[in-house]
């Protein structure tokens, strides 16, 4: 496997944009690469800083078609594969997160890096058949805060930024998901305020 990965960050770093959409897309769906393309970013931002939205863009979108593959995979009767191979408390968990919070279930470990088990929750949203644009919506949204983050944060502080997300990551990730926690609910409270 550290072949594999070896391979995969020296081709994402020769491919750039291209190549950071494929591992984006290769993590979210089947297999997982956990911090590569978070470092990948972080290594070509910092080499063409004027080219850092297209770099944050990129894997971005792979990330989301990733997702929806693994979501689609899922909502066409995956629950049996899904029970098989993941401990059942943890899709009975992602589920009941499901229920009372909705697509905040996808948003805020979107945006978490490993160790959150984040395809746990693209398979429990394909599972409880959310709705597919609802489900792109927040897989967009949360990794593209997670990635044009990184890429503000390879701008401002060229290659540190690595040991930096390698250090902060945790704490940076729960600071941005209780802020989008905390927006979640505000939009929630509203919307059944409006619907009242």
């Amino acid at each position: 496997m550290s072949r594999l990965l070896a391979w995969l960050q020296g081709a994402g770093e020769a491919l750039g944009g291209p190549g950071l959409f494929l591992i984006a897309f290769l993590d979210s769906s089947f297999l997982s690469f956990p911090n590569v393309v978070d470092l990948l970013i972080i290594a070509d931002v910092a080499r063409h800083e004027a080219r850092w939205l297209y770099y944050a863009l990129m894997p971005t979108l792979g990330s989301v078609g990733g997702c929806y593959v693994l979501y689609e995979f899922a909502r066409r009767g995956g629950n049996r594969f899904l029970r098989k191979r993941v401990n059942a408390r943890h899709i009975d968990r992602a589920m009941a997160i499901f229920q009372k919070y909705g697509l905040l279930g996808v948003l805020i470990p979107s945006i978490l890096p490993p160790p959150v088990p984040f395809k746990v929750f693209v398979l429990a949203a394909g599972v409880a058949k959310v709705r597919p644009l609802e489900f792109l919506a927040a897989v967009a949204i949360g990794r593209g805060i997670r990635y044009f983050g990184e890429a503000l944060l390879a701008v401002y502080y060229g290659d540190r930024a690595a040991d930096y997300l390698i250090a902060h990551s945790r704490e940076a990730s729960v600071v941005i998901a209780i802020a989008a926690l905390v927006l979640g609910v505000l939009w929630y409270v509203r919307r059944r305020q409006a619907a009242v």
